[in-house]
């Protein structure tokens, strides 16, 4: 008998550690913006250097990406947005 308890107990806790590890590596797959941050990075040096038409529009895999002159504060602003999940990720580039 105490064997059958022990073994429905270490089933349980296998079970419920399969779980746990699933659902972190899941949101880290899910959560995961080294993609897009190395894209907007390379658009910013882009548009610092004067080679990018503005306003500019992409898609990037899931991401819509505009960047658009801010008058304001004398430079751009680079808007990421996803089409799944609505995220968004902004940056500025300031002019000197």
């Amino acid at each position: 008998m105490e064997t059958l308890v022990a073994t429905v107990l270490i089933v349980a806790i296998f079970m419920i550690s399969s779980l746990i590890l699933n659902n972190v590596f899941s949101n880290a797959v899910k959560n995961d913006k080294r993609e897009i941050s190395t894209k907007l990075n390379e658009l910013m040096y882009l548009a610092s250097h004067n080679k990018l038409v503005i306003p500019y529009g992409e898609e990037f895999k899931t991401w819509n990406i505009s960047i658009e002159l801010d008058t304001d504060k004398n430079g751009y602003l680079i808007k990421a947005t996803n089409q799944k999940n609505r995220k968004q990720i902004e940056r500025s580039i300031y002019e000197n």
